[in-house]
């Protein structure tokens, strides 16, 4: 009598697993050792698109093409070491194209006798925990611009605005404060992001080689010219072109620019065609336009022009709670630069940022972070990756080794900038830092700040 060899035992899930995993939110599947799928649950097929029918038996890179497929398996490397992965982040691209962000966990997968027959993954759609993520860094953040501070929340409230609307913007704000960057933003916010963005700094170029360089000219208009070269106004065609450092252009040059603005209308050198501008026009300067009006180095016309919408940029010095979040956006930007994996700054280290007064504005605090990566190859940035100029012969406030002391002190001066802002009216400090009343009234009491006995809504008796 002859023997039947073993089949090779297969794992069967019972009724009630099969049950557990239809009705978990969860997406379940597993895969044999060839690396093709044997089960999927309902939640699998809601989340990626595909039917049970049409994954079993493909391979799981077919059927997820996630973002670690190729290089970092999770399910591979659990089989490979033996031991699971929890929580690891990623996203699938679903049937119809989208992008969905997912975490996920891996695990062994065993037959009765206990030997290793493929693996199980779960999957969770962070959708709207991803949502809900940006929505609360947007409050905090419109395109480049990071900030906490109530006098930017101002200027992010109507940016959207100032985008939308063609008119002519004037941006000012000292050296380093980031009006380019504004600048940008308003361009791509704006229904002609799509077209180009063209800055020009005024304050350095003479004024022949910017008068070329905004109108162009035609070939044999001087000297050199053997082509034609188009200027500034004609590249940037539909798009935005940003003229940085108007208060430094000569009196000359200032009434071809008017015309500009007055009339969209202006004629490259040695051309006798009369060209029309479709660029928007955005002006930044570090100067006193209406101080140059008065001495005469500013035409009163060309400002009236230039100042339709104005944004004004505080300096870094006025605004230090963003620092920490200045910090953090740089540190975050050079890590992608640099290929490196800085952590974070120190807690010491902060207090110094925090105790400096910027007079380079937020170029410089980027240029310190910058100097900062040079110098520190791995954990945090520490007082001695600083610039010399920000550590020499200062004390250091006493702070707590978990930041949580210097955290109450900038939340403190947050609160207390918001409140004097609005006149201590406690329902407009609290929109303006974008919290409930009660949230406010909670922190004014852990802090410890006193308000005076009658707020902003209440007139002073006659």
């Amino acid at each position: 009598m002859t023997t039947r060899p073993k089949r090779k035992p297969e794992p069967v899930a019972t009724a009630s697993t099969e049950a557990i995993l239809e009705s978990i939110s969860d997406g379940v599947f597993t895969v044999d050792e060839d690396w093709r799928i044997t089960s999927f649950n309902r939640a699998a097929e809601s989340i990626t698109g595909i039917s049970r029918e049409e994954a079993r038996g493909r391979l799981c890179s077919e059927v997820f093409r996630s973002s670690m497929c190729e290089t970092d398996c999770a399910l591979r490397k659990t089989l490979k070491s033996g031991k699971p992965v929890i929580g690891k982040s990623g996203y699938i691209i679903t049937d119809d194209g989208n992008r969905i962000p997912i975490s996920l966990s891996t695990a062994v997968l065993r037959d009765a006798t206990g030997k290793v027959v493929g693996g199980a993954e779960t999957f969770r759609d962070l959708s709207e925990v991803e949502a809900l993520r940006r929505e609360l860094a947007g409050r905090y953040q419109i395109g480049d611009i990071v900030s906490r501070s109530p006098l930017m929340d101002k200027i992010f409230k109507v940016l959207p605005a100032i985008a939308a609307s063609p008119s002519t913007v004037l941006i000012r704000g000292e050296t380093g404060t980031g009006k380019e960057l504004v600048a940008r933003t308003i361009h791509a916010l704006s229904p002609r992001h799509a077209a180009p963005f063209l800055a020009v700094n005024c304050g350095a170029l003479p004024d022949t080689l910017l008068e070329s360089e905004l109108f162009g000219y035609k070939a044999g208009a001087f000297t050199g010219a053997n082509r034609d070269k188009p200027g500034r106004l004609e590249l940037a065609r539909d798009g935005t072109l940003l003229l940085d450092e108007i208060g430094d252009i000569s009196p000359a040059l200032q009434i071809r620019l008017l015309r500009v603005l007055q009339e969209h209308t202006y004629e490259p050198l040695g051309a006798t065609r009369t060209m029309t501008v479709d660029a928007r026009i955005i002006a930044a300067t570090n100067q006193n336009l209406e101080a140059a009006m008065q001495n005469g180095t500013f035409r009163q016309d060309l400002y009236y022009r230039v100042n339709v919408i104005r944004v004004d940029l505080p300096p870094l010095r006025d605004r230090k709670e963003d620092i920490p979040i200045l910090v953090e956006h740089f540190i975050a930007h050079f890590n992608r630069l640099q290929q490196k994996s800085i952590r974070n700054i120190g807690a010491e280290a902060l207090s110094l940022l925090m105790a400096y007064d910027w007079p380079g504005n937020v170029r410089e605090l980027e240029n310190a972070i910058e100097r900062a990566f040079i110098l520190c190859t791995e954990g945090g940035i520490q007082i001695s990756h600083l610039p010399e100029k920000l550590t020499a012969g200062r004390v250091l406030p006493q702070v707590s080794a978990d930041i949580k002391t210097l955290h109450r002190l900038i939340d403190a001066q947050s609160i207390q900038t918001a409140l004097e802002q609005n006149n201590y009216n406690r329902l407009a400090a609290a929109r303006a830092l974008g919290i409930h009343k009660t949230t406010l009234f909670r922190r004014l009491k852990r802090l410890g700040i006193t308000l005076p006995e009658r707020d902003g809504r209440h007139r002073a008796n006659l």
